[in-house]
């Protein structure tokens, strides 16, 4: 069951790539999303709170009078502010169920699923305290849904509900709390937010320029069409048989009234301690952890930039050198995805040292290995064309890419990759090289694909240098079903005229770099 919801998921990541492309498929960014529109409620919260008037009597009017006196504006911002909640909660859960389908909660990703299960909780909190202080009916059926909900719990001393049997009943001090729950659950929130990114390296906090514009963009222009307006005002005298909510943050409400506030309880009490348990519950296979080794490690710091999840930090070396320094790894952070190995410049293959030693490397996936295969299977190659593929575990599957004038190595993470091995593989008789790993904004181990697409550029550090002939090269970012890009772009290479795909055979003479 599991694989068919996460066959599902695939699949709609499939069709939205097609519909807004890789790099703007909203799915691959939910968590970037959920950021966004973070910050849209913060400033838009500002200014509402700026003009709240935080009293019984005066808050249903001052809030009311933003949409119907200043729709340009406030009502703009009142709108967007309610659009972005809605949103937010929408795509944390989104993503919350993504990285559960995909299993992103066992080893070193247990940190970040521990804290981020909260952030859902304080969103909810956060949104339902928001619906109290415009106080109309809505506002009024929440806090008094609330109110019994707490009530249940044999902790307080006097009943919640007591505060709204009667008009007098609501006071301003009783509106200071509602300020005080909504304001300091969102101040939770953040705070909490902080901790969620604090062992990912390089996060993401916004995604990319044009799908935040379009986002946003999409918000203002519900906020333009369907505004938010206020329901009557808060009336205690009056039963309220029938009221329009938001299914999103007050789902709760219904859910408690058409079964009972005990089984709401044991219902989210049960998904919270389901959700905390999973880390602990299901067991994964422990990758094999990056090692360092002493002597060929010059303290250069690019591993301890390039890790996704700050799982190397820097110390002094051993040999007592004044100012050098040596990577350390973290076992419990380490992903296993052997980023830092492509990162390291002693991993270049055109060293003479034999077996080839670098200063950081993955035991299950020596760098020395690849080398070895790389130049015994091209050797074993024949014809005009020869093509190196080097790819992914968790991309498209490139072993079904192998044939007569093919070979393909698929590594822990494109990441994983020296740049200089493309450079080595043409040396060694490669008439074209394709680099490809995980569909692009989807990469298992977050930026395999954006630190090797940086290298091959020459934009990061190692870099693939200048003089390679980059019409022998393609770079193509493809997921498990993808198989078809790949094959376009071998066919590409396949197609280039026999001047551009002349070039050395043979085994290369190596020299230290």
């Amino acid at each position: 069951m599991m694989r068919d919801a996460r066959g599902a998921w695939t699949g709609c990541e499939r069709v939205m790539d097609t519909l807004f492309g890789a790099v703007l498929n909203p799915l691959r960014h939910l968590g970037a999303l959920a950021f966004l529109f973070f910050w849209l409620i913060a400033l838009s919260g500002v200014y509402l709170y700026a003009v709240l008037d935080t009293s019984v009597e005066g808050a249903w009017r001052s809030v009311d009078d933003l949409s119907r006196n200043q729709w340009w504006f406030g009502g703009l911002l009142r709108s967007l502010h309610r659009y972005a909640a809605d949103a937010f909660v929408l795509v944390a859960g989104l993503h919350l169920l993504r990285e559960w389908l995909f299993g992103h909660y066992r080893g070193f990703r247990r940190y970040s699923w521990l804290t981020g299960v909260p952030l859902l909780l304080f969103a909810l909190i956060c949104g339902i305290g928001g619906f109290w202080l415009k106080w109309d009916q809505l506002g009024q059926f929440s806090a008094t849904a609330t109110a019994e909900l707490l009530d249940w719990l044999p902790i307080f001393g006097s009943p919640f509900t007591r505060n709204f049997l009667v008009a007098e009943a609501v006071s301003d001090r009783l509106f200071s709390l509602f300020v005080f729950v909504h304001i300091g659950a969102s101040l939770l929130l953040l705070f909490l937010a902080w901790f969620h990114v604090q062992r990912i390296s390089h996060a993401q906090m916004l995604p990319p320029k044009r799908l935040a514009a379009g986002s946003t963009a999409t918000l203002l222009a519900l906020a333009l069409l369907v505004p938010v307006m206020s329901q009557a005002p808060a009336d205690l005298s009056v039963v309220q048989s029938a009221i329009a909510i938001d299914w999103l943050l007050l789902a709760v409400h219904p859910l408690m009234y058409a079964t009972s506030p005990g089984w709401v309880w044991a219902l989210s009490t049960g998904a919270l301690l389901l959700l905390f348990s999973l880390p602990f519950t299901t067991r994964a296979a422990r990758p094999a952890v990056a090692r360092v080794d002493a002597a060929h490690c010059n303290g250069c710091r690019q591993c301890f930039d390039d890790c996704p999840y700050a799982a190397i930090t820097m110390q002094p070396h051993p040999d007592g050198r004044p100012g050098k320094e040596i990577a350390l790894v973290h076992a419990d952070l380490c992903a296993g995805c052997g980023i830092c190995t492509g990162a390291c410049p002693p991993s270049t293959p055109f060293r003479s040292v034999e077996p080839l030693t670098t200063g950081i490397d993955m035991p299950q996936a020596p760098i020395s290995v690849l080398r070895g295969r790389l130049e015994t299977r091209l050797a074993a190659l024949r014809g005009d064309r020869r093509i190196v593929v080097f790819g992914c575990d968790h991309g498209a599957r490139v072993g079904t890419m192998e044939s007569a004038d093919v070979v393909a190595f698929s590594l822990l993470c494109t990441g994983m990759l020296p740049p200089s091995f493309v450079e080595y593989a043409m040396r060694c008789g490669a008439t074209g090289v394709l680099v490809t790993g995980c569909a692009e904004g989807g990469c298992e181990f977050r930026l395999g694909n954006r630190w090797t697409g940086e290298r091959l550029l020459g934009l990061r550090q190692p870099r693939l240098r200048a003089r390679v002939p980059r019409e022998r090269l393609r770079v193509v970012w493809a997921g498990r079903g993808d198989e078809r890009s790949l094959r376009d772009a071998l066919d590409a290479l396949r197609d280039l005229p026999a001047p551009a795909m002349a070039g050395a055979t043979g085994r290369p003479r190596r020299r230290v770099r």
